[in-house]
């Protein structure tokens, strides 16, 4: 072999294991992090944004009931899911066009540092706390009233009215109840009171009475149980619909194939089971879209009945 073309091979071999060694030396760490929380879909001539308040680890073994800890740990198996599962906390932003109204807002710094996302993904997402109009609660745990008022006792949303079933704002505001309640649910009516109070002293607190229609294409629809207010809001627009839940889904895995587990949190068991069945069941039969505070972000997608329980079909992801 001619002595230059040994020295070229020679160089090449040298060079490529010097070039290696140096991609090697400058190998970036991890970045972390995710991507803003906030994902955008159309419903008619309506504007849905999913706005991510966070995760939250959640010991659903423990929390699950009207089941076992080995049925929980089988369910989330299947799901290659494992307790604590690491749980979304989702609202969502709806632009009508002529109102933008807000369902649900988090939970601020009411439930540990993982959440209290969701304001700074509602500026990252386009939208300003000064545009909100109106605020919607499906019901008064921290994770979801928390966020509508800061850590030093101020309105997050300066212009909105806020809007909840008037049956929750009976029990989880009034002191008395408070005062009959377990130790461990005192720290749910205080949360509540403090987010609430803002609000209510400027007079921009406006309760409604179960089914009502709060604004045009989105009315209320109570599932009272798992708080003796809660309430789902029904979005409609030319013929498309989607139904954002609240707390009528806690862990995917586990409830959509059995949906009479329930959860410690709720206030009323016997009466939450039934309402999620009925909704998770109408939802399966006609098909529309639903929005779940709980569910992996950004929570929107349909049911399909998957023999005595359900599957979960997430939305298609759009950039339209």
């Amino acid at each position: 072999m001619p002595r230059t073309l040994q020295a070229l091979r020679h160089w090449f071999a040298v060079t490529a294991l010097l070039f290696g060694a140096s991609l090697a030396h400058a190998a970036a760490p991890p970045a972390k992090g995710q991507a803003p929380g906030w994902y955008r879909m159309t419903l008619g001539a309506f504007e849905v944004t999913a706005l991510s308040d966070g995760t939250v680890d959640l010991p659903v073994d423990k929390l699950l009931t009207n089941t076992t800890p080995a049925r929980v740990q089988a369910a989330l198996a299947r799901a290659y899911l494992k307790a604590p599962v690491e749980t979304s906390v989702n609202g969502y932003l709806i632009n009508t066009g002529s109102r933008l109204v807000l369902i649900d807002a988090g939970a601020s710094g009411l439930f540990g540092p993982t959440l209290g996302k969701l304001l700074s993904n509602l500026k990252a997402s386009g939208y300003t706390p000064e545009q909100v109009d109106e605020i919607y609660i499906t019901h008064m745990h921290a994770d979801h009233v928390g966020g509508i008022t800061s850590t030093d006792g101020k309105a997050v949303f300066p212009n909105a009215i806020l809007r909840a079933d008037k049956k929750e704002a009976g029990f989880w505001l009034d002191p008395a109840t408070m005062d009959r309640s377990p130790d461990a649910m005192k720290d749910f009516f205080r949360g509540a009171m403090v987010s609430m109070k803002p609000y209510v002293d400027a007079g921009r607190f406006k309760p409604f009475d179960g089914d009502t229609e709060l604004a045009p294409g989105i009315k209320s629809f109570a599932t009272h149980g798992h708080t003796p207010g809660h309430v789902a809001y029904v979005v409609e627009s030319q013929g498309q619909k989607l139904v954002v839940w609240g707390d009528l889904m806690h862990v995917a895995a586990v409830q959509f194939p059995d949906p009479s587990v329930t959860i410690q949190y709720d206030v009323d068991p016997k009466a939450a089971a039934p309402q999620r069945k009925k909704a998770y069941a109408d939802a399966a039969a006609v098909g529309y879209y639903v929005a779940v505070a709980h569910v992996a972000f950004p929570g929107i997608g349909q049911l399909r009945r998957d023999g005595r329980g359900y599957r979960w079909l997430p939305a298609n992801y759009s950039t339209k």
